[in-house]
């Protein structure tokens, strides 16, 4: 095994990386603080502050329409998705909380996009499942529950349109994926590492952004 060059992410560094990219704006800047003051211990589950302008030139990148999250909580990523979406694109965000949600719907009004997204409180199998069977999708956002993520991406495969982009958050789980005796949820993500890697429809790559990002697009 050859071992590319291992940068040390020091907080100095980290700045840098985020002083060099598209910088949040002052909404969603408030949306960021206000998750991290009203669910302190609930806050990492938000996307990291570098995955807003990823997810976003992702979705510039694919000149996606219709796009499923799979996971909103207080709604940054959401946010970032809806606004690079053209004015008449769709985003299906999926949870189960009005509380966390209800956050992300304050943020979508003052941005000006909460018409192009279309939030569904229900379990996101549920919301799937009733989903048109054809493809359709044009970019998917994987974030939520880790024993269920295999169930969701084949929900999702089926339905998305040739060369659609399935982005999955949270692949290295903190490095416990190479853990022996691993926990329900990382045993979760090691699971669907494995299927995603054998899955023929698809062509993917898990990369070391964040906690670990896979991208996976339709063959």
């Amino acid at each position: 095994m050859t071992k590319g060059n291992s940068t040390k992410i020091t907080d100095e560094l980290y700045a840098y990386m985020l002083a060099h990219n598209p910088p949040l704006d002052e909404i969603q800047r408030g949306l960021v603080a206000t998750t991290y003051e009203k669910f302190p211990d609930s806050a990492g589950m938000q996307s990291a502050e570098e995955q807003g302008p990823l997810l976003a030139f992702l979705v510039g990148l694919t000149g996606a329409r219709t796009i499923v999250e799979i996971g909103t909580f207080t709604g940054f990523s959401t946010l970032a998705m809806a606004r690079a979406l053209p004015a008449d694109g769709t985003l299906i965000a999926c949870d189960v909380s009005e509380e966390w949600t209800a956050y992300g719907r304050e943020a979508w009004a003052a941005a000006g996009v909460a018409d192009r997204i279309d939030l569904r409180i229900a379990p996101a199998l549920d919301t799937l499942r009733a989903l048109p069977a054809e493809p359709h999708i044009d970019m998917a956002y994987i974030d939520a529950d880790k024993q269920n993520q295999i169930l969701y991406w084949e929900e999702l495969v089926p339905r998305m349109r040739p060369r659609g982009l399935i982005v999955t958050d949270n692949t290295l789980f903190h490095g416990s994926v190479l853990d022996a005796d691993p926990s329900e949820s990382a045993a979760g993500v090691q699971a669907f590492n494995k299927h995603v890697q054998a899955d023929p429809r698809m062509e993917s790559v898990l990369t070391v952004i964040s906690d670990g990002l896979t991208l996976s697009r339709k063959r």
